[in-house]
């Protein structure tokens, strides 16, 4: 598939945080944008408002799309309550529908962005994920997302679409949410945290790391059919995160040196394992596949990414402050 300018782009999720991304690189690249969004329009871009689950009809969205995009997803929420049944309903059925009706409309390729809970939520020591699965994963999300992924494949042996699936690790950028963002209010705030002797490794990637990416799983002939794993390439403990946030914000980062066993004890203690593993795990992804197989690096540096998201972090809490 060759990547010209005259290529119709399908996006899925074009009011989030990766959607957007990837609807403003493709804008830059001079290609034509359409999308879906759940609540909100995009305030640039054609955006149909549905929802994603197994009886969406999508065939008016997909009309002249080369390549769908698809982002959109049910997404881990600490207190969700749907269960394993409403995640799949949208990451794996409403994928699925959405894949086979392109399939049909003949969109060439289709690109989805799963997730790395595919392969599972920690690593071992010196032993990074890579793109073979060893045993399907155990949570709903990761079990969602991989169901998907099986379903793909299947689809791209059966008809003529290309599939390629993407699996990143925790995205960052400006605009992020969630843990991201409570890290950096943390720093902001010169709160003390007793994360100063984390010693694990976590693979991140930069948003606009991972949206290069996505556009070069789109051009490039060798990536038909293929799963990748993606990140930075540049793994580091929490503690050392933090740092680099503190030191980007010009802040006393207020990191109490508590020994990691301690953590771990007594979050075990407290029921909050769960915690215990995001906190002083390791999470790592080996990138061989995609920088060898595709000539891909990532184009930004993680210290670079890290500066970007936190410079806009930072005008938008002095635009806060001015309202």
């Amino acid at each position: 598939m060759c990547l010209g300018v005259s290529l119709n782009i399908f996006i899925t999720g074009m009011t989030g945080f990766v959607g957007r991304a990837i609807a403003e690189e493709a804008q830059f690249r001079g290609l034509f944008v359409t999308g879906q969004a759940v609540h909100q329009m995009h305030e640039h871009f054609p955006t149909t408002l549905m929802s994603v689950n197994s009886d969406s009809n999508w065939s008016e969205c997909l009309e002249h799309v080369d390549c769908v995009i698809h982002c959109a997803a049910h997404v881990h929420q600490m207190n969700d309550l749907d269960g394993s049944n409403f995640y799949r309903e949208v990451n794996t059925f409403g994928t699925l529908n959405l894949a086979k009706q392109a399939a049909i409309v003949g969109v060439k390729r289709f690109v989805f962005v799963s997730s790395i809970k595919v392969n599972g939520e920690y690593t071992l020591p010196n032993q990074p994920y890579v793109e073979d699965v060893d045993s399907k994963p155990t949570d709903p999300y990761g079990i969602s997302k991989y169901e998907a992924e099986q379903g793909l494949m299947a689809l791209a042996k059966e008809t003529s679409m290309e599939v390629v699936i993407i699996r990143p690790p925790l995205i960052y950028g400006p605009g992020v949410k969630a843990n991201f963002l409570s890290m950096m209010n943390w720093i902001y705030k010169e709160k003390p945290l007793p994360l100063g002797a984390i010693k694990n490794q976590r693979s991140l990637i930069f948003v606009n790391n991972l949206v290069d990416f996505i556009f070069k799983a789109i051009s490039d002939p060798k990536a038909a059919n293929q799963t990748f794993l993606v990140s930075d390439d540049h793994d580091v403990s929490v503690t050392q995160l933090l740092k680099e946030i503190a030191i980007t914000m010009n802040k006393c980062p207020m990191l109490i040196p508590i020994p990691q066993l301690w953590i771990s004890a007594l979050l075990r203690l407290l029921g909050k394992s769960h915690i215990d593993k995001k906190l002083t795990g390791s999470l790592q992804l080996d990138v061989t596949k995609a920088k060898c197989l595709l000539d891909w690096k990532p184009k930004y540096a993680f210290h670079e990414g890290i500066r970007l998201t936190v410079e806009h972090y930072l005008v938008q809490k002095e635009e806060n402050k001015q309202k």
